[in-house]
This record gives structure tokens, C-alpha cells and sequence, in this order.
């Protein structure tokens, strides 16, 4: 028995102060201090109106993002009038998007506060998941839609340039 605990010491199968280990949850350390469920990182994108690949669809399919076409406007020859335009369509983007990264953190703090309760039913549970998936869903409609607008505002040469700029295979049709 002693050989067994031994060799299992040694392949630390055990740890050396005890025959118990100590379990870890992946989630221990994840969550930001504003909502415990979700990482700083989302919290940061969800107040600063960040794209967060919603609108992947979109991009990768010839309709370009307006804060990437304003990064790369040099480089797209973009008029005066275009840059206005794609300007209005990121700042409506934003605005918009806040305002649901907010409300999206307040229903995932009401829905964490429902579990820290201990008293959550099913009913509540449903409601609040289907809240928190309907705002979600709305935000990613806000990203979707502004690149909609964006391409609109762009010649075919633009989108295809912009395609290129970025990476997305030379220009050609992705969809």
C-alpha cells in the first residue's frame, strides 16, 4: 500500500499534502466585476457598442462594416459625401448598440440575481432568457443593418478594394 501511494505521489496522481485535491471551475475566474457571468472583455464590448463578429455574415459576403471602411477611407478614395454618410450610418450603429449593451448587461445582472436568490422557477427562467435573447437579437439586427446601409453608400470597385484591403480573397464573391 505504501509502494502504491508512492508511485502515485510521484506520477502526481495525489498531491503530496494530502490524499483530497482541490477542484477548479473553469468560471472562477471569468467574470467582470460589473456582471459575474460575463468575461470584462464582453462587458466592454457590449457598453462600447463593439461589433463582436455579429455581422459576420455581412462581412464576409461583400457588405462592408462602417468603422472598417472609415479606418481604410484613404485607401477606398472615399468622397466627402461618402464618408459622411458611412460616418452617420457608424455613429446611428453605436448609439443603438450601446443602448442594447446596456440593457443586455441589465437583464443578465436581474437573471445572475435570480439564481444568487435561490428562488428562480421556471417561469422566471424562461422570461429571462428570452429577454436577454430577444435584446441580443436585436443588437445583432443594429450591426447587420449598418452594413447594409454601408454598402449602399460604396461603389462595386469600393467593396471589392475593401475586400481586398482586408483580406477576404482578392475581392471575389464570398456568398
Amino acid at each position: 500500500m505504501k509502494r502504491l501511494l508512492t508511485a502515485l505521489m510521484a506520477l502526481g496522481a495525489l498531491p503530496a499534502a494530502g490524499l483530497a485535491q482541490e477542484a477548479h471551475s473553469p468560471y472562477a475566474h471569468e467574470g467582470s466585476e460589473q456582471v459575474k457571468t460575463l468575461s470584462q472583455q464582453e462587458v466592454d464590448d457590449l457598453l462600447e457598442g463593439a461589433g463582436m463578429g455579429l455581422a459576420r455574415q455581412a462581412e464576409l459576403n461583400q457588405y462592408p462594416g462602417p468603422r472598417h471602411v472609415l479606418d481604410l477611407a484613404d485607401s477606398l478614395a472615399l468622397s466627402a459625401e461618402q464618408r459622411r454618410a458611412v460616418e452617420e450610418t457608424f455613429a446611428d450603429m453605436q448609439g443603438r448598440a450601446k443602448a442594447l449593451g446596456r440593457q443586455i448587461l441589465d437583464a443578465e445582472r436581474a437573471l445572475d440575481a435570480a439564481f444568487a436568490a435561490g428562488g428562480i422557477t421556471e417561469e422566471a427562467l424562461v422570461t429571462a432568457v428570452t429577454r436577454i435573447a430577444d435584446l441580443q437579437g436585436e443588437l445583432r439586427a443594429v450591426h447587420l443593418r449598418a452594413h447594409l446601409a454601408t454598402r449602399e453608400t460604396l461603389t462595386r470597385h469600393q467593396i471589392h478594394e475593401y475586400d481586398r484591403l482586408r483580406g477576404y480573397g482578392g475581392g471575389h464573391e464570398h456568398g
